[in-house]
Formats: C-alpha cells, structure tokens, sequence
C-alpha cells in the first residue's frame, strides 16, 4: 500500500516514560514523511495545552493535531513555513480548530452527581485551555511523575464549572470495575483507558478514528491509506481503524493483539523500524 498519512499518539509512543522525550530517529522520521509528501498528524489524548509541553521539543510542524481523544481538532494551515525556531508547539498555537465534540451537559451534571457521591475520587476535566482537578491525592502524584518532564502543570478547580464551560474529556481515578458502572449510567457517553489508574470519559460518538477522519475528510485521503502507531487502550480504535496499525514493543497486550505490526518500543527505534518495514522510509 501507499501511505499517504501517519498518525501518532505521544505518550508511550512519541515520547517514553523512561527517557521523557522523542528519539532523534523519531524526529528524522516525522521529518522524513514530510519531505516525502505524508501528511502527518498528532493524534493524543492530551489536552492542545498540555500536548504542547512535548510538542514544542519536536521540530517539525503536523498537519494537524487530534487532541482530547478526537474531540477536538486543530489544522495547521502553514505547517512547511520555515524558520529556524518551527516545531510542532508553534503548529498547533497557530492552528485553528476544524472541528470539536464537548461531552454533553446532562452526562456531565451525572458524572457530577457521581463524584459527590464519592468524594474521594480524583478526577480531572478538560476545557479548550484549561485542565484541571478536583483535588489531589498521592496517587495522582504518582501518575504525574511518570510523566516526568513532560508533565504538565496541575490546577485545582470546582468541578462544577464543567457545567458552564464546554468540557471535552472527564478523567476520574477509578477502576475498570468503577469505570463500567458509571459509564452504564451516562446516556452518551464512552470510557477509553491507557493507564490503569484512571478513564479517560468522552463522548461515545467520538474517539481517536473520529478525530482522523476530520482530517482525512479534509485532505481527500483514505483511511485505508493511514498508519497509525500507539501504545494504550484509548489507542486501540485507531490502530483498528487504520490501514496499518502499530503497536510499540512497549504496548500493552490489548494493544498488541489489536494491531497489524508491533514493532520495536519508543526508545528503541519502533516508529522509524515500522516506517521502514512498511515502505514509508
């Protein structure tokens, strides 16, 4: 097959949790598709803010930029303007939005109900510019530091401005038993999960391939044509829904079982690897 475009969660895939920045073989990559005519994309369930703090380390811009799970969507109109200081940052700080899927206000005044009914739960909420929890714990620390210097700053906020502030993603730290059964309760709502300690809550028309569809859609390019690379469980209907869809060494077994090729993990090579292998190097 021809690959005409390339997508790329970043936790776990463009950047590791060891070494909490992208490989110099993933940069020639990225910058390798580009010289060659793919249109390349972030596809992340981090928030535009949040996604910035690794964004601005890459220099390369994306064509376009799949954040909050596919709920929001930012096209970089100029993304071969040239400069010595281009990254990926200043892409999507001047990228516009093309499309974007608050979750509902009644599932959110439910999500709500639920967090008063368990007030120790953490939780955090996802606005266009502005991320924040509940309260924090020990645990959510600890999910922090994994994240090292790629973690972005933590804010503190009544979860009650969710009702009057489009919210595209709710995270609370629940289990996957806890997750099932609140999610059995929100009329249209979906839980995605790439961590063990907590769900990522977004609408249950939406996800990673909704998002990649907004920008295949634009450019006139099929999925069929797409591969796509990550490492977690809010991954797996992206790497379903693409052409080719790889798995890093360093992903989990749902994830592995889930994709075409996996290939080798983020500190050793895996994207450029798996680019390789398929043709697109």
């Amino acid at each position: 097959m021809s690959i005409t475009s390339a997508f790329f969660d970043i936790d776990g895939t463009l950047t590791s949790f060891t070494a909490h920045e992208v490989p110099a073989s993933t940069l020639r990559a990225l910058k390798a598709l580009r010289e060659s005519g793919v249109r390349i994309f972030i596809c992340t369930g981090r928030s535009p803010s949040q996604a910035i703090k690794v964004l601005d380390t890459i220099p390369v811009a994306f064509d376009g930029y799949v954040t909050y799970n596919g709920q929001y969507c930012l096209l970089d109109e100029h993304p071969d303007e040239q400069g010595t200081a281009q990254s990926a940052g200043e892409g999507i700080r001047r990228s516009r939005v093309i499309a974007k899927h608050p979750l509902d206000r009644e599932d959110l005044a439910l999500i709500l109900d639920w967090l008063a009914a368990h007030p120790t739960v953490v939780s955090n909420f996802g606005e266009r510019d502005y991320v924040y929890f509940n309260q924090v714990d020990e645990q959510m620390r600890a999910t922090w530091r994994s994240l090292g210097k790629t973690a972005p700053k933590v804010y503190v906020d009544s979860p009650r401005r969710a009702l009057d502030h489009p919210t595209y993603q709710v995270s609370p730290y629940i289990t996957a038993e806890e997750e099932a059964a609140l999610v059995a309760t929100l009329p249209h709502v979906t839980g995605v999960r790439w961590h063990p300690a907590f769900t990522d809550l977004i609408p249950a028309d939406g996800g990673k391939p909704a998002g990649m569809r907004v920008f295949l859609d634009h450019f006139g390019l099929d999925m069929a044509d797409a591969i796509a690379f990550g490492d977690g469980g809010n991954d797996i209907t992206m790497i379903e829904a693409a052409g080719i869809g790889v798995a890093m060494g360093n992903a989990t077994e749902n994830v592995k079982a889930a994709a075409d090729h996996v290939t080798d993990d983020v500190d050793h090579d895996g994207i450029a690897n798996a680019l390789r292998r398929f043709g697109a190097l």
